[in-house]
C-alpha cells in the first residue's frame, strides 16, 4: 500500500463522517455551475432586461463562493480537531510532520475533487430542468439547453483553487503540536463549562436591544439602523450560545424538583458539555439561517411589490414636456406614443393638464426647495378619475396645499416629515396641510422636494383660485395615457426611454415613464432575486444540516459508550430514545427557532419600507423552512438512534 492509497483508505473508512460535508460541497458546486449556465446563456446575456437577471445571478454566485470558502474552512478545521488522537498515533509510529501534512492535503483534495466532479456532472444532468425553472420564474419562454464554455471552466477553476487553498491552510491547523499533546487533545474534556453571569446578562441585553431597535426603527432610519442592529444581534447570538444558554441550563440544574424528575438529570447533565462543544457551530447555523430566511422572505413578496407598482404609476405612459425657452418635441413624441399604442391594439384614455413651477423665496422646516411644482385641485381630481382611484378629499381653500406623494413608500415617511409653509417670490404663501391619498403623477416626472428624509414627494396640489393667481417661472405639461393592461406597454417609446424612464432631473426637454417597461424590469429583477435567494438559501440550509450531522457523528463513539453504560444500569429503550430525541431536538430547533425570531424582527423593520403587508409571504417562507427542518430532524434522528444502538447489548 503506497502513500496515496493510505490517504484514500483514510477517507473511505470515514465516509459516514465525511458524507454530509461531501454532499454539501457537491451541491454548492452544482448550484454554482447552474448559475453560470444561466448567466452565460446567449439569450440571457444578450438581452437588455434579462441582463439584470444575469447580474443578479452573478451576485448569487459570489455569495455562494464566499460562503463555501468559509464553510469548507470551518469544516476542515473541525475534522482536523476531531482527528488529533489519530494524528498523535501516526506520529508516534514514525510518520513525519511533512508526511502528515501531505496526507491531509491529499485527503482534502480527494474529497474536494470528487465534489467538483460530482457537482459538475449533476449540473449537466439538471441543466435543462434548471433553465426551464429559471424561465418560469422570469416569465419567459423555456430556454434551450446550451453549454457555454465559461460555465464549466469558471466552476472547475474556482473550486479547484478553493479546495487547494483550504487544503494548504490545513498545515496551520495541524501546527507543531507534539504527539503527546495530540494524544491528549483526542480525549473528550469533561471540565465544567465556565460561565460568566455578567456575559450572560450582556447577551440578553444585546438581543433585547437589537429587537427593540428593529421595532422602533422608522422608514427614514431603517437603512441607517440596519448595520448596528445586525452587529448587536450577531454579538448577542454568539454570547447566547457560549454563555446565556449554559447559564439557563445551570439554573435548571439548580431546580431540584425539576432536575431530579424522570431522566432530566441525565439529559441536562450532558447537555452543558454538548452545548459548550457545539456553541460556535450553533451560532453559525443561526446566523446563516436568519440571513436565508430574511432574503427569501423579502423577495417572496414580489407580488406585493408588483401591486405597489400599479399604485405608483397611475398612467401606463406618463410624459411631461418641460417649459422654458428650449423648443419642446412634445407633439412629435406624443404622436409616436399614440401610434405605438394603436399599433398594439391597446385602447387608451389621454389626459393633458398644465403644471406650474413656482420660485420659492423662503420656507419653514428643514427642507430647501427652490422650485415648487404645483397642480390645481380640479386637475388633481381629474388625474385620479382617469387612473381609476376614488378619493374623499375635501376641496382646498385659501393658501392650503396637499403634498403629492410620488410612491407608496412615501406613505411611511409622512408621519416624520415636517410640514412646511412656502413664500413664493411673488409674495404668495402656501401652507402644507396634508398629503394626497393617491399618486396623481408618477415619480420621476416632477422635480422632488428637497427634503432631508428622502422620499419622492413631488410638489403640491392647491386650490383652483390660488393656482390661477400664481405666476410661474416655468410651465410644464403633463400627458398621461391610461390603459387597463399597463403590462402590455413594455417596450413602448423605447426611443425616448430605453430603460423605461427619463427622470425630470436629466437635461432632456422631457420626462417620461413607461410603466410596462419599468414593471417588466422590476418583475424580472425581483423574480431573479427570489430565484437566487432560494438557491443560496438552499445551499445555506444544506450546509447548516451538514454542520449538525458532522457534530453528531463526531460524538457518536462517546455517545455509544455512554448509552451502553446507561442501558446496563437498567434504563429502558424508551427512556434512552426520549433522552436522545430531546437532546437532538434542542440541537436542531433552538438554532432554527432563534433564527426565525431574528427574521421576524428583521421583517418588522423591513415592513416600514412597504406600504402593503408582506406578512403572508413571510409566514409562508418561515413555515416552509420549519417544515423542512422538521423532516430533516426525523430523518437524522432515525439514523442516529439506529447507529447508537448498533452495539448495545
Amino acid at each position: 500500500m503506497n502513500f496515496r492509497q493510505f490517504a484514500y483508505r483514510n477517507v473511505a473508512r470515514s465516509k459516514r463522517k465525511y458524507a454530509a460535508y461531501f454532499v454539501s460541497s457537491a451541491f454548492s458546486v452544482m448550484v454554482f455551475f447552474l448559475c453560470a449556465l444561466f448567466i452565460y446563456h446567449p439569450e440571457i446575456s444578450g438581452d437588455m432586461i434579462l441582463g439584470t437577471a444575469a447580474s443578479t445571478m452573478l451576485m448569487a454566485e459570489g455569495i455562494i463562493y464566499v460562503f463555501c470558502s468559509l464553510f469548507v474552512l470551518v469544516s476542515v478545521g473541525s475534522f482536523l480537531q476531531s482527528r488529533k488522537l489519530e494524528f498523535g498515533i501516526l506520529l508516534m509510529h514514525g510518520m513525519t510532520k511533512q508526511q502528515l501534512n501531505m496526507m491531509v492535503f491529499l485527503e482534502n483534495m480527494l474529497i474536494g475533487g470528487s465534489a467538483i466532479l460530482t457537482g459538475t456532472l449533476l449540473g449537466l444532468l439538471l441543466g435543462k430542468l434548471f433553465l426551464m425553472i429559471g424561465s418560469g420564474f422570469l416569465g419567459i419562454p423555456p430556454l434551450e439547453f446550451q453549454l457555454p464554455w465559461q460555465a464549466p471552466v469558471l466552476t472547475i477553476c474556482s473550486f479547484v483553487l478553493l479546495f487547494m487553498l483550504i487544503s494548504l491552510s490545513t498545515f496551520a491547523f495541524i501546527g507543531n503540536e507534539s504527539p503527546h499533546s495530540l494524544l491528549q487533545g483526542g480525549h473528550k474534556g469533561e471540565a465544567e463549562p465556565k460561565i460568566s453571569s455578567a456575559l450572560a446578562l450582556v447577551s440578553g441585553l444585546l438581543l433585547l436591544g437589537g429587537y427593540g431597535l428593529a421595532v422602533v426603527t422608522t422608514a427614514t432610519t431603517v437603512e441607517i439602523m440596519m448595520f448596528p442592529v445586525v452587529l448587536i444581534t450577531v454579538a448577542g447570538t454568539y454570547l447566547f450560545y457560549t454563555q446565556l444558554s449554559l447559564y439557563i441550563v445551570g439554573l435548571l440544574r439548580k431546580l431540584r424538583r425539576f432536575y431530579w424528575k424522570h431522566t432530566h438529570i441525565l439529559m441536562f447533565s450532558s447537555l452543558s458539555y454538548r452545548w459548550r462543544d457545539n456553541g460556535r457551530m450553533f451560532f453559525m447555523v443561526t446566523i446563516v439561517s436568519a440571513v436565508s430566511f430574511t432574503s427569501v422572505g423579502v423577495f417572496a413578496s414580489i407580488h406585493t411589490l408588483s401591486r405597489e407598482l400599479e399604485l405608483d404609476y397611475p398612467a401606463a405612459v406618463g410624459y411631461v414636456a418641460k417649459g422654458g425657452e428650449r423648443a419642446s418635441p412634445e407633439e412629435r413624441d406624443l404622436r409616436g406614443i399614440t401610434a405605438e399604442l394603436e399599433q398594439l391594439g391597446l385602447p387608451y384614455e389621454m389626459l393633458r393638464i398644465p403644471l406650474k413651477v413656482a420660485a420659492v423665496a423662503s420656507q419653514t422646516g428643514p427642507d430647501h426647495t427652490q422650485q415648487l411644482p404645483l397642480m390645481s385641485y380640479s386637475n388633481y381630481k381629474l388625474a385620479l378619475q382617469h387612473a381609476g382611484f376614488s378619493s374623499d378629499e375635501p376641496p382646498l381653500a385659501g393658501n392650503e396645499g396637499l403634498v403629492m406623494i410620488g410612491s407608496q413608500r412615501d406613505r411611511s415617511l409622512t408621519a416624520e416629515r415636517v410640514k412646511a409653509a412656502y413664500t413664493l417670490e411673488q409674495g404668495v404663501q402656501i401652507r402644507e396641510i396634508g398629503y394626497t391619498q393617491h399618486v396623481p403623477v408618477a415619480e420621476y416626472l416632477l422635480p422632488e422636494l428637497d427634503g432631508r428624509g428622502g422620499g419622492d414627494f413631488s410638489g403640491l396640489v392647491v386650490s383652483d383660485s390660488l393656482y390661477s393667481g400664481i405666476v410661474p417661472v416655468q410651465q410644464d405639461w403633463y400627458t398621461g395615457f391610461y390603459v387597463e393592461d399597463f403590462a402590455r406597454t413594455v417596450g413602448v417609446a423605447s426611443e425616448l426611454a430605453a430603460k423605461g424612464k427619463v427622470p425630470y432631473e436629466e437635461k432632456a426637454a422631457y420626462a417620461v415613464v413607461i410603466s410596462g417597461t419599468l414593471f417588466e424590469i422590476q418583475r424580472t429583477l425581483y423574480s431573479t432575486m427570489l430565484f437566487a435567494s432560494l438557491l443560496v438559501g438552499t445551499v445555506f440550509f444544506i450546509a447548516a444540516g451538514s454542520f449538525l450531522y458532522f457534530r453528531l457523528y463526531t460524538d457518536l463513539d462517546h455517545d455509544r459508550l455512554q448509552y451502553s453504560t446507561l442501558s446496563k444500569m437498567g434504563l429502558t429503550d424508551q427512556e434512552l430514545d426520549r433522552i436522545a430525541t430531546l437532546q437532538l431536538a434542542l440541537m436542531f430547533f433552538v438554532p432554527v427557532l432563534l433564527a426565525i425570531l431574528h427574521s421576524l424582527f428583521a421583517f418588522i423593520a423591513l415592513q416600514r419600507l412597504f406600504y402593503l403587508s408582506i406578512a403572508a409571504e413571510t409566514g409562508a417562507v418561515l413555515a416552509g423552512y420549519l417544515a423542512a427542518q422538521t423532516l430533516y430532524f426525523f430523518f437524522i434522528r432515525s439514523r442516529y438512534l439506529r447507529n447508537l444502538k448498533k452495539n448495545l447489548a
